[in-house]
């Protein structure tokens, strides 16, 4: 079930969504011109993080067949905490950027609307920050890099859930069928997934999954709406109402 739409809600226009997809795309730009030192450096790696120690050089990781591979680390910010941060605005792939910036497209604008600007750029980047350190803490000792916007859209996505959880949600279902459902089905149905996975990972060690950073997800997503609710008795009454768009 794809999202592909939704009811806009009246109001300017959304600057800093638009800026941050922007500032996606553009760095995903950047990233294709660099080597892998720079997604090493500035992805965020859990034990980089619990140790406050930036790795350098080739480092040893178990594989699920019982070998071993190696990756190198390449240096990154200082202090390297920041990674948590840096790491929300790089991708690993153009699926994974389009997938990404779909779901912020859709849903960022009205939350922005709702929130303002300045409050929905502090919004933001505070779930990506709880969404990486989620991450870190689901595997504090791994080596493994972690990239993507998707745990500051998670929130983004719990507080959409939180304010128009019956707002009119299209969706693309299989090849070609599309139809609306509410957001709290459409968001609902995505969160349960993401908890049920990231439940299910935690016997699973972080070098035999495939890549899919689901604690970010579930921190992201918990954090959006504990903000959502306690910001929600201050926008009761605005007044908005939906219209179709994007």
């Amino acid at each position: 079930m794809l999202p592909i739409g939704d009811e806009d809600q009246p109001g300017p226009l959304p600057i800093v969504n638009i800026a941050i997809i922007v500032i996606n795309i553009l760095v995903f730009a950047v990233i294709q011109l660099q080597s892998d030192a720079f997604t090493m450096g500035y992805s965020v790696i859990p034990a980089e993080i619990t140790h406050g120690t930036d790795l350098v050089g080739p480092v040893a990781i178990a594989l699920p067949d019982g070998t071993s591979t190696t990756i190198t680390e390449a240096p990154g910010p200082s202090p390297i905490w920041l990674t948590l941060l840096t790491s929300t605005f790089m991708h690993g792939g153009w699926a994974h950027l389009g997938g990404n910036m779909l779901f912020l497209f859709i849903f960022g604008d009205n939350v922005e609307r709702l929130y303002g600007w300045l409050r929905y750029l502090v919004f933001y980047l505070v779930c990506g920050l709880v969404a990486s350190y989620a991450q870190v803490l689901s595997n504090p000792e791994s080596v493994v890099p972690s990239l993507g916007a998707s745990g500051a859209i998670s929130g983004v996505l719990a507080a959409y859930l939180v304010n128009f959880p019956q707002n009119r949600v299209r969706v693309l279902i299989g090849w070609g069928y599309v139809t609306q459902v509410p957001a709290i089905l459409m968001i609902g149905l995505w969160a349960l997934i993401q908890f049920a996975s990231g439940v299910g990972s935690i016997a699973v060690s972080d070098q035999t999954t495939g890549g899919v950073a689901y604690w970010a997800h579930i921190g992201g997503f918990i954090a959006g709406a504990l903000i959502a609710f306690l910001l929600k008795p201050f926008f009761r009454g605005s007044g908005l109402s939906p219209r179709l768009g994007t």
